[in-house]
């Protein structure tokens, strides 16, 4: 049973946002039974979307400059389908354009830089750098339809460099600005990007290393790249290629932003990001106008319950993360200002990101659990020097968490008072297929329910729903959000999404709805161990792992065995007070035993000081697995942001 670690305040329920759209749909809360009134508006936003989703884009306030026709075309197969049909729009109409005009003098975003110094901007001051920097754009020949790249650190500019793009009906690709060149290289040439957006130099814990060296060596020879536009945050020494490379400050000193914004049909694309890389090639999910303006503004506006002249939000995270314009989107579009932050969660200090919220009075938290578990290695006194009373929603996502670091990020930072609205969707979507709402209970490390207008579901191998057992994640209709296809890869498209229970997207995770309706996930299906015939996912060996108090981390591999096929060997990070040691050792053993039986018992457990993971802070298992195997060829590794902690693994044999 999930027993609630959080419920919500009934007298502040009827003010959230979520409240107000059940009103406007004639689904208003029921004061006697909240709860019931609620689950059933979430399945009636699934079971109707086309009065759901045009619901939300008129309480966003969406303007349409031609309306659309048809809600969703599926005449093509729900694979193909065609949203807001006819319609034309603009995210940076509506997110930049229209709160310059009716706000101009509120607060629109900060950024603060790792030696602490933070610029402030206001709706028409941002405005006014977005035109300026479209402008340039346009003198350079960039167009419609065309590819712009963005390879910068977490600085303020990226999100102008961003909307810019928009503006004029191009294509916006974000990438890490940690990846080596042949990263970044395969990315501007599967997508023919005309311009890269760069700097001179980027900063990682207190020291600078020269981004624009790498960005030259992505771009060397790249026909179709035509220019580098580059920020310089040094002293300009940065080499420049003549004719190719222009200072950005320069570029745009004397500009005066006439550019106008591109009206765009609903379902044209507006940004490309690609997925990571570390199983494969990195594939181009194609994100349109009008999906990302109701996937985005809807999660900020209903499951962060954002508001306008009250709020500020922060989540920590980066420009090549589908977080970091999922973020600038949906705050704009809810006329919210927020944070953009470059450094690291524990840099000078551990109290940096904690400093951040108390300093800018931030009321929105969103960070990983992988970062949360860092910050406690450090204890409880960094968190307990500030009071962060300005906070009142804390969010996170990028994996499942553990018991004892989410109580901690519970207990320690909301001080048992705020919600954690842990979310859980994808690059492939933009957005979310689980989504809490601060109107209904919270259990503890669950996902509650799904996303309002997402039809998900648990099937098992066969495809049938299934309950109290883990399966795979699935939805079983379109969302507006969901992929344009993938880039120049149709078929590649339809075999990861579609093929495996036919017209029936399946997202590639495991997942439970308990016996209460709660919803948990497991890690990713293509992860899969098969122990004995028994199929395993790891991240429920690793949550059993982790509920041991010695335990702050943890990965679980699959190893070659003649008897069984796969045997299990896992890898641990311990907190600092703890002590390793064979008496540890088997109370580990035990404790997976205990929770998923005998024939998971684990061959090996190691302790290791650090696990790799990628720069969104997903632990890479299949890194992990090569390394312990010894294979010579790992692959490429600059998608890790601590390729370091391969060369523990390496030696556990």
């Amino acid at each position: 049973m999930s027993l609630p670690i959080w419920q919500p305040d009934r007298d502040q329920v009827s003010r959230t946002q979520v409240a107000g759209l059940m009103r406007s749909v004639g689904l208003p809360l029921d004061p006697d039974d909240l709860e019931g009134s609620v689950r059933h508006f979430i399945r009636w936003s699934q079971q109707h979307p086309e009065a759901f989703w045009p619901a939300v884009m008129e309480d966003l306030g969406v303007v349409w400059t031609r309306p659309y026709q048809q809600v969703v075309d599926l005449s093509s197969g729900p694979e193909w389908a065609d949203w807001f049909r006819g319609g034309e729009t603009s995210i940076v109409l509506n997110a930049v354009d229209i709160p310059a005009a009716e706000i101009p003098d509120q607060l629109a975003l900060v950024a603060e830089d790792e030696s602490g110094e933070s610029t402030r901007w206001t709706f028409e001051e941002a405005s006014f750098e977005i035109d300026r920097l479209a402008q340039l754009l346009l003198q350079l020949g960039v167009g419609r339809g065309d590819r712009v790249a963005c390879l910068m650190p977490m600085v303020g500019e990226v999100v102008f460099a961003m909307l810019a793009t928009m503006k004029i009906g191009a294509i916006f690709i974000p990438i890490f600005s940690g990846y080596a060149p042949p990263s970044v290289r395969e990315r501007l040439t599967d997508s023919g990007a005309k311009v890269l957006f760069t700097a001179d130099v980027g900063s990682r814990r207190g020291q600078l290393f020269p981004l624009k060296s790498q960005a030259d060596l992505a771009v060397d020879g790249l026909e179709t790249l035509e220019h580098q536009i580059v920020l310089r945050r040094s002293d300009g020494s940065a080499p420049m290629t003549a004719g190719r490379d222009l200072w950005w400050q320069d570029a745009v000193e004397h500009l005066d932003g006439d550019a106008a914004t591109e009206m765009m049909a609903a379902m044209d694309p507006a940004l490309m990001i690609y997925t990571s890389g570390t199983t494969g090639k990195p594939k181009g999910t194609v994100h349109t106008h009008a999906g990302c303006i109701a996937q985005m503004g809807k999660e900020l506006r209903y499951n962060f319950d954002v508001h306008q002249g009250q709020d500020l939000f922060w989540w920590f995270s980066d420009i090549g993360w589908m977080m970091g314009p999922w973020q600038i989107i949906g705050c704009w579009l809810n006329r919210v200002p927020f944070v953009i932050f470059e450094g690291a969660p524990d840099y000078p200090g551990p109290d940096r990101v904690w400093q951040v919220v108390e300093r800018h009075r931030v009321t929105h938290l969103g960070i990983s659990p992988t970062a949360i578990r860092l910050l406690m290695r450090s204890g409880d006194a960094p968190v307990e020097k500030y009071p962060m009373d300005s906070l009142r929603i804390l969010g996170s996502t990028g994996e499942p968490w553990d018991r004892e670091s989410y109580r901690w990020y519970f207990d320690r930072v909301g001080q048992q008072q705020l919600p954690i609205i842990n979310i859980s969707g994808g690059t492939d979507i933009v957005g979310c297929f689980l989504a809490p709402l601060p109107v209904l209970p919270i259990s503890e490390t669950s996902l509650q329910s799904p996303g309002l207008g997402m039809d998900i579901d648990v099937f098992d191998e066969d495809g049938n729903s299934v309950q109290g057992e883990v399966g795979y994640l699935v939805c079983k209709s379109p969302a507006p959000s969901m992929t344009r296809s993938l880039w120049n890869a149709d078929e590649k498209y339809l075999e990861t999404y579609w093929s495996r229970f036919g017209g029936i997207w399946n997202h590639g995770d495991w997942a439970l709805i308990d016996d209460d309706g709660e919803w948990f996930l497991f890690g990713r299906a293509d992860d899969t161990l098969n122990i004995a015939g028994r199929r395993v996912g790891p991240g429920e060996i690793e949550s059993a792992l982790i509920e041991h108090s010695a335990v702050s981390e943890a990965a679980a591999i699959g190893v070659p065995d003649d008897l069984k096929g796969t045997e299990l060997v896992c890898f641990v990070v311990l907190h600092p007070s703890a002590l390793e040691g064979e008496t540890l050792r088997q109370q580990l053993v035990d404790q997976v035993v205990e929770a998923l039986g005998k024939v998971d018992r684990p061959r090996a457990i190691y302790f290791v000081d650090d696990l790799p993971r990628t720069r969104s802070a997903k632990i890479v298992r299949r890194l992990i697995r090569a390394r312990h195997l010894g294979e010579k060829d790992i692959g490429d590794l600059t998608s890790i942001a601590n390729p370091e902690a391969l060369e523990s693994i390496g030696n556990c044999r």
